[in-house]
């Protein structure tokens, strides 16, 4: 379900696109996403909202607009609830560290679409091995949280905003559904819960399909100009469509 759009991004200040998702005790939870910064307007306690059926939700809709055209991040970004700046911090879980950036005066937080992913642990840390292998066949990729590019023949991580390299693919995102359709079963079962069990058992029948995929799309992508210009964040997320679809 999508409303008529009235939060401007943070970063580019054009009218984001808000979207109902699946959420506790039946009720929806309105996300305000722009395609262009790749990033969510996330109001208070909004995150934590959200069922497991709705990430899947959301790697559809992320899927279907990966051909909108990217930019990065302004260097300084406002509230869309009071114009005040927001502050750029970081937040650490398991699957790694990402960027939030936060209104002081507690209106909410705009978050990366990456970030957001790192955040429920959809998204695993490249290995040093696999950066190592990755630079010699690639000269710079994009930064998934903040979009600036990195130069993998100088820098092992992004030198802007100092997050770790990072890739969203499907064992990743098998794990952490897992441990979502876990949590739901252990406290309330929702009408949304067959659409993660669905999930689970498409990724499990699929694993090796998609890791064959997975190769594939790598060395077409390896094969081409040492020069090119790749984003991991891009990448990652085809894989994970290639299995929920």
């Amino acid at each position: 379900m999508v409303t008529s759009p009235s939060t401007p991004c943070p970063s580019c200040r054009t009218a984001m696109q808000m979207h109902a998702l699946p959420g506790n005790h039946g009720k929806a939870v309105e996300l305000d996403l722009c395609f262009q910064c790749q990033g969510m307007w996330i109001d208070p306690q909004e995150n934590l909202k959200l069922l497991p059926a709705a990430v899947a939700d959301l790697f559809r809709l992320l899927h279907e607009q990966r051909g909108a055209a990217h930019q990065p991040l302004a260097a300084k970004m406002q509230c869309p609830r009071c114009t005040g700046a927001l502050t750029q911090g970081f937040d650490v879980v398991r699957s790694g560290r990402y960027i939030t950036y936060r209104c002081a005066q507690g209106h909410g937080r705009f978050s990366a679409f990456s970030s957001f992913m790192i955040e429920k642990g959809f998204v695993r840390l490249l290995t040093q091995p696999e950066i190592d292998d990755i630079a010699k066949r690639v000269t710079v990729i994009h930064c998934s949280s903040c979009g600036a590019p990195v130069d993998l023949r100088k820098d092992h991580a992004c030198p802007h905003c100092r997050s770790a390299l990072s890739l969203l693919d499907p064992k990743a995102v098998e794990k952490a559904l897992q441990g979502y359709a876990h949590a739901v079963k252990s406290t309330t079962v929702s009408a949304h819960a067959p659409d993660v069990a669905d999930a689970l058992v498409m990724l499990e029948r699929d694993r090796q399909h998609a890791l064959r995929e997975q190769k594939a799309q790598r060395n077409n992508l390896f094969t081409s100009d040492a020069s090119a210009d790749i984003d991991l964040w891009s990448i990652g997320l085809a894989l994970v469509a290639s299995v929920l679809n």
